[in-house]
């Protein structure tokens, strides 16, 4: 009895221990309020262990974040040494994948790896598909030092390890990224950025590795990018795509293709239509050597890439260390952008040579840039047009009254032709001199028209390079610097493409028209001459040959072109219908060309030359019929 009364008691003690803690349980449970702040509490270090997986992903921006560790172990560091030599110091310190740095103008990333900027976004532009304009990213381009060392390595920059440091000085962002031998001795690549330019301050220089680097070897620097496509059409993009730089004292010149080499180089430019990326050094450049190469091998298939740019630019050792300040331009091919900087950074953008360029440059550049900042860049064109064919309205009544006079001689002409048809020679000198007296010699009708072709050049390459013109919309055109699309086609054409776009075919009709009107004039005032080409069948060729060709060639070309082309020529025509119908006299023609017979007509000396030069053929045919 007296054990089954202590087990009794036993459990009784154990039931009210349980009971005593249960109520206390029940009494400390957390309340609704109290559960939130836990959960709260729980989500906010999900987050922070997330931001520390990103963190060894991609570097910040933040100095504090940079600091100098040591998680190599002794063998991990002899192995090191074993491959890097020297430069193993840097491969034990901190450093993550990525350095991002970011300005009003760019988004960067520096790669660590290599201390190279390995991505640049463009903030302000998008391409035609409305996504970020990338000079630099997924691997496109590469800059690398090839140097040896003095215990017979040689190793490439872009394999090794650099430690970043982000520091900032009000407007000015100084990205400094170290290939360390120690603390005090290192190899620097330092980017200086500044808010609102395109213009990246960069230097390479070295610090206490005299003693490591091997001055008997040359050391190399590469630069190596492939351009991105950024238009709607590859073909009309690639087609101002090139490998552009300054030699010799601020000679410019340009390759489209192969390889190139290169002495006394200032800048070196890779210039993607309406972008560039360039090189620019304060110390030129010897010895340099360019390459570029076409990666758009089918048109009609849909590619990433537009060309391949890459150059081999020596670097000289100065008291054994390195010591090359450069600059980098990543931004628009914009003409007034680039000349701001006063380093001929203007010539990236082809206005052309000699006269056609300083036409462009000094008349119709501030001309359409005066214009657009009143209106929208589609109107300007239709006025800048306008003001053109006003200024050379002069020329078409000069060459459209030769042709009146040449139509009003043609019966003359006809008669001598007729007389002389068993003496051709005779018939060229009386025609000659008929003509010359009459004041209608057909050179008077050429030469109008070649002074207007140095501004047909001009504006040719004009609208092509004009930045001010991308992406801007007019009428029914989305963008005046690309094509403009008014229905697509299940196939493609060769040389037309698949679309048709609506601007080339006004144009050609209006060219089409223009040419019949002086064709036309043409085919009256200048006869057949025994033993030449038929002019007049050639002509008629050509008025049905150039519209058609037109419409090919600018099917894929900027609208912006084809609309000047289209609005010039539709002026054309009305100035020479009022030309024709208001000016013109025939009949006061006729008058005129008569009292100019009754004149003395003194010959130029060309005219007496040439007549002297027929006269002795003459006499020559002459002596020959003799003998024979």
């Amino acid at each position: 009895m007296e054990e089954k009364k202590i087990d009794i008691n036993s459990i009784i003690g154990f039931v009210l221990i349980f009971g005593i803690l249960a109520y206390m349980l029940w009494q400390n449970q957390p309340s609704p309020e109290e559960l939130a702040e836990q959960e709260k509490a729980k989500l906010e270090q999900i987050q922070a262990q997330k931001k520390a997986e990103i963190a060894s992903e991609t570097l910040n921006t933040t100095a504090s974040d940079y600091g100098v560790g040591t998680g190599l172990d002794s063998l991990e560091m002899v192995q090191l040494k074993s491959k890097l030599g020297a430069f193993a110091y840097s491969a034990a310190q901190s450093a993550s994948k990525e350095t991002v740095v970011e300005s009003d103008v760019f988004a960067l990333k520096f790669n660590n790896k290599g201390g190279y900027l390995s991505e640049v976004r463009l903030k302000a532009f998008v391409d035609y598909d409305s996504l970020p304009i990338y000079m630099v990213k997924d691997n496109n381009a590469s800059f690398n030092i090839n140097f040896g060392t003095t215990d017979s390595r040689i190793l490439n920059t872009k394999d090794l390890p650099f430690v970043p440091q982000v520091t900032k000085n009000g407007n000015v962002t100084v990205v400094s990224m170290k290939l360390k031998v120690s603390e005090s001795k290192f190899l620097e690549y330092r980017y200086e950025l500044k808010e609102g330019d395109y213009m990246i301050d960069f230097s390479v220089r070295s610090q206490g590795l005299s003693s490591i680097i091997n001055s008997s070897q040359t050391i190399n620097l590469d630069w190596k990018l492939k351009g991105y496509r950024h238009a709607k059409s590859i073909s009309y993009e690639n087609r101002y795509t090139d490998l552009h730089y300054d030699y010799e004292g601020g000679k410019a010149d340009f390759t489209r293709s192969g390889e190139d080499a290169v002495e006394d180089v200032a800048w070196i430019g890779y210039k993607q239509h309406f972008f560039s990326s360039v090189l620019l050094t304060d110390t030129r450049f010897k010895n340099v050597k360019v390459k570029i190469e076409d990666l758009v091998k089918e048109e009609t298939i849909d590619t990433v890439f537009t060309k391949s740019f890459a150059a081999t630019l020596p670097l000289e050792l100065k008291g054994g260390e390195i010591n090359q300040s450069m600059d980098w331009y990543y931004g628009p091919s914009d003409f007034e952008v680039l000349n701001t900087y006063n380093r001929n950074l203007d010539e990236l953008v082809p206005f052309g040579w000699g006269l056609f360029g300083w036409i462009n440059r000094y008349i119709f550049m501030p001309l359409f840039g005066f214009l657009g900042s009143y209106m929208s860049y589609g109107i300007a064109i239709v006025v800048m047009t306008v003001l053109v064919k006003f200024l050379l309205s002069f020329v078409q009544y000069k060459q459209f009254l030769s042709q009146a006079k040449l139509k009003v001689l043609k019966p003359e002409l006809d008669a001598i032709r007729a007389k002389h048809k068993d003496n051709k020679m005779k018939a060229q000198q009386e025609t000659m001199a008929l003509q010359t007296k009459a004041g209608a010699s057909p050179m008077a009708g050429c030469l109008p028209a070649l002074i207007q072709l140095p501004v047909f050049y001009s504006l040719f390459q004009f609208f092509p390079s004009a930045f001010n013109l991308r992406q801007e919309p007019f009428l029914w055109v989305d963008d005046l610097s690309s094509y403009d699309v008014i229905a697509d086609l299940p196939f493609n054409i060769p040389f037309y493409g698949n679309h048709v776009s609506l601007f080339p075919i006004l144009a050609s009709i209006a060219i089409f028209f223009y040419m019949r009107l002086t064709t036309g004039q043409n085919m009256q005032s200048q006869p057949q001459q025994e033993g030449m080409p038929d002019m007049a069948k050639m002509m008629k060729y050509m008025m049905y040959f150039s519209p058609i060709m037109m419409l090919f060639f600018f099917n894929n070309y900027a609208s912006g072109l084809s609309l000047y082309y289209f609005i010039s020529n539709v002026i054309s025509i009305g100035i020479i219908l009022v030309i024709k119908n208001f000016i013109l006299d025939e009949d006061k023609i006729h008058a005129q060309i008569e009292e100019k017979k009754k004149q003395p007509k003194k010959e130029n000396r060309f005219q007496k030359k040439m007549a002297e030069m027929m006269e002795q053929a003459e006499k020559q045919k002459q002596a020959q019929q003799k003998r024979k």
